[in-house]
């Protein structure tokens, strides 16, 4: 057994059910989630996206309560780089911040809007950003940050992801370098950053004051080199089997474990593995297996820090 990671608390999401959208007949019922959820072992649950648990906040407490779980964050995606866009934008990420916050969480998952689409793997828009559109980016989401911080309390974290503008070390770093660390941290999910080619390890060690918030999550290599050679959409990635449970797949859980227990900080650190979409007796044993596999790397232990 290894040390325990006193400071890092264990939870998961709908997404390690197969959940992607609010409404979809390819996914289960949030009750069915929740229950087994729960069943699993987990205590901490995000909330995934806006629309599939109850947006009621006395309801979604009791649903959560009910069962001896505690939410960690909420989840949104919102577009940084079309200025015309910022009224839209701003509505859906504070309707998500303040269900978040009342839940007594202070953590806002922040997703950008992916180029391709999930299902058809059409291009909608550019792979790449130029400067200019970058100082868009930076000043949108130091300004989403401080206003979803000081009117809900919440912190915003970038969430780099397959198929988005912030995919790679390099633009992950770009994006960190240049927004303000007081509102706006990161997200670490080590299975897009994989994905992307980035290196986790190295992001937390230079970057360990930004990191706010992670997912655990592992790649296949073997599929990995079919995204890049075959030039595959993220969905049809997922469809092939990118994302695995631990402790198949890239990076090794367990040396991130080891990195993150090294802070100076108490995180949530979230399983995520794409499974949209997936039979409905698939997610639990999972979860399961997963949640100890996670234990053993000293990943789980009740949170005992101060």
């Amino acid at each position: 057994m290894s040390t325990q990671a006193l400071n890092l608390r264990l939870g998961s999401a709908p997404d390690s059910w197969g959940v992607w959208f609010p409404e979809d007949d390819r996914q289960l019922p949030y009750t069915r989630f929740l229950d087994e959820l729960a069943e699993a072992g987990y205590e901490w649950v995000e909330l995934g996206p806006y629309g599939y648990l109850p947006t009621d906040p006395q309801v979604l407490a009791d649903e959560i309560a009910g069962r001896g779980l505690k939410v960690s964050g909420g989840t949104v995606f919102g577009n940084l780089h079309r200025p015309e866009l910022w009224d839209q934008m701003h509505a859906v990420v504070s309707k998500v911040s303040r269900l978040t916050a009342s839940q007594g969480a202070k953590h806002v998952v922040f997703i950008p809007p992916m180029f391709r689409d999930e299902k058809t793997g059409e291009f909608s828009d550019s792979p790449e950003w130029d400067a200019a559109t970058w100082k868009v980016v930076h000043s949108t989401a130091n300004r989403i940050g401080k206003e979803m911080f000081e009117e809900y309390g919440v912190r915003i974290e970038l969430h780099p992801h397959a198929d988005t503008q912030i995919m790679t070390q390099d633009q992950i770093e770009t994006f960190l370098d240049g927004t303000d660390s007081d509102f706006v941290s990161l997200c670490l999910d080590t299975g897009h950053v994989a994905y992307g080619g980035g290196d986790n390890i190295d992001l937390i060690r230079r970057y360990a004051e930004r990191v706010g918030y992670v997912h655990i999550k592992q790649m296949d290599p073997e599929v990995l080199r079919q995204v890049n050679d075959e030039a595959l959409g993220f969905g049809e990635a997922v469809k092939r089997g990118v994302c695995v449970e631990p402790p198949a797949g890239v990076p090794n859980p367990a040396d991130i474990v080891t990195e993150l227990s090294r802070l100076d900080a108490d995180l949530f650190v979230i399983v995520e593995q794409d499974l949209y979409p997936c039979e409905p007796d698939v997610p639990l044993p999972i979860a399961v297996r997963t949640r100890k596999y996670l234990n053993s790397c000293g990943l789980g232990a009740r949170y005992q820090r101060s």
